[in-house]
């Protein structure tokens, strides 16, 4: 048991889908990829948005945890009963349709989930809530969107405070009660999701964490992207050896049921 339980775990990342050079793509931004083989020592594996063609139970056989990646893109509003508007484009409505099965059947069964920035959206949006399409246009938010720059460590600068909720999951992953991210957005959460908790808040009061309360196995999703700094930054760090642990702690289970069936 413990020889096998030091094979990686598979991660597996649900694909952006893009239409480029007369070819459609499903791909995941490397920025991911990356934290799972550093923040928890993962296989990444990109799962094609093919929803009509994955069988998300035999998925859900063959990988250890789930990670919703941000993405340029924003849910579809008729997910939440709104009115689409050109502004708030692109949508990826094929990654939608492929990640809120996928979040369902992750929470029913224990999966590990870890939703980043879009995917903390897709999770609150699963569960029956709601999104503002542009967060920075209500009165009193802040502007929550990246600075305008093609360079990538300057749009994914640390530089805003969330409060973490004291007793919450993610106040003691961290171990404090306020930490600086890299929180770059339009959508945000309206109408909290069913059995969802806030994690974390803006000074503006916009949600930057939540929880599935009820979830059997590690379920936190982020409106900010600890991806990319998990290398350098203890908190961001924190957060995907967290992830890691539940992943290992899953593994163990099923490991110990397959033993105990032999």
């Amino acid at each position: 048991m413990a020889q096998n339980l030091r094979i990686p775990p598979v991660i597996a990342l649900p694909a952006d889908v893009r239409d480029v050079e007369g070819y459609r793509w499903h791909a995941a931004a490397e920025s991911y990829l990356k934290a799972v083989t550093i923040g928890l020592a993962g296989i990444p594996l990109i799962v094609p948005s093919l929803s009509d063609a994955i069988d998300i139970d035999a998925l859900l056989d063959r990988v250890d945890g789930i990670l919703l990646t941000g993405s340029r893109s924003n849910v579809h509003p008729e997910r939440y009963r709104a009115s689409a508007d050109p502004s708030s484009e692109p949508y990826d409505t094929a990654r939608d349709a492929m990640t809120f099965p996928l979040i369902k059947a992750a929470l029913q069964r224990g999966v590990p989930l870890f939703a980043i920035c879009r995917g903390m959206q897709e999770l609150n949006v699963a569960l029956g809530g709601s999104l503002h399409s542009e967060v920075q246009e209500l009165a009193g938010r802040s502007d929550h969107r990246a600075p305008a720059s093609d360079v990538q460590p300057e749009r994914f600068a640390i530089r805003q405070d969330v409060a973490l909720e004291p007793g919450g999951v993610l106040a003691g992953i961290v171990g404090c009660g306020t930490i600086r991210v890299n929180s770059l957005h339009r959508q945000a959460i309206d109408r909290l999701g069913d059995g969802l908790v806030v994690e974390a808040t803006a000074a503006d009061g916009t949600i930057e964490a939540v929880r599935v309360a009820k979830a059997p196995a590690f379920a936190v999703g982020v409106q900010w992207h600890p991806e990319y700094w998990v290398a350098s930054d203890e908190a961001s760090a924190k957060l995907f050896q967290a992830f890691g642990a539940a992943v290992r702690e899953r593994m163990l289970r099923r490991e110990t049921t397959l033993a105990a069936a032999e």
